[in-house]
């Protein structure tokens, strides 16, 4: 399969402000704290058009508490990642609610998610955490890294580019090419970004 990147659209930070208003409202009772991230976030970068969503809660052991609701709001679940990620829950939200009914609500390690089928449809993802835990923060200052890093930005659009030239068994797998730079410059974001903050 080949990904689709796009040239930066500014309509990208309007979509997270709809999405974040419905989260409020499905999650509020765990009051959550919700960030734009990935490449999306980041203006004048070019990407995947899919909105990628954190979502910090006031605890792990509440991440549960999260998916009836997502579900209940046609947001399909990806418990198959909770193996490899046991303290994140991983969302996908489709541009039309409606064709949730084309898949299941739940996709587990008993059964074949649908990647090029859902790839169409997707509008977000949306990964749930505990709040200011590593994985947060890591993702929280990749994109003020990149924010603050022209050059940086501008060689990760050239990598995603190349990459997306190339014929890919899944979004995965084409993750797994990025991966070299990613860990690389997530390395040194989150050193410039404690220093940041604690310089604050």
């Amino acid at each position: 399969m080949k990904i689709e990147i796009e040239k930066y659209n500014p309509e990208w930070p309007n979509k997270f402000k709809l999405i974040k208003n419905e989260l409020n409202d499905i999650l509020g009772k765990l009051n959550p704290r919700i960030e734009h991230i990935g490449s999306t976030s980041v203006p004048n970068l070019a990407a995947k058009p899919v909105i990628d969503i954190a979502v910090g809660i006031n605890s792990a052991y509440d991440l549960d508490e999260t998916i009836e609701p997502m579900i209940s709001n046609h947001y399909l679940y990806y418990e198959v990642f909770n193996s490899a990620m046991p303290l994140r829950r991983l969302f996908v939200g489709l541009k039309n609610k409606n064709d949730h009914i084309k898949f299941k609500n739940t996709y587990t390690e008993n059964n074949i998610i649908p990647h090029e089928e859902i790839n169409f449809q997707r509008l977000t993802h949306v990964h749930i955490w505990e709040f200011g835990t590593s994985e947060w923060i890591r993702h929280i200052a990749f994109r003020e890294y990149l924010i603050e890093h022209p050059e940086i930005k501008s060689r990760y659009e050239a990598i995603k580019k190349q990459l997306s030239s190339k014929n890919w068994r899944d979004g995965m797998e084409y993750n797994d090419g990025k991966d070299s730079f990613i860990k690389t410059e997530e390395s040194k974001a989150i050193l410039w970004y404690n220093a940041k903050t604690k310089s604050k």
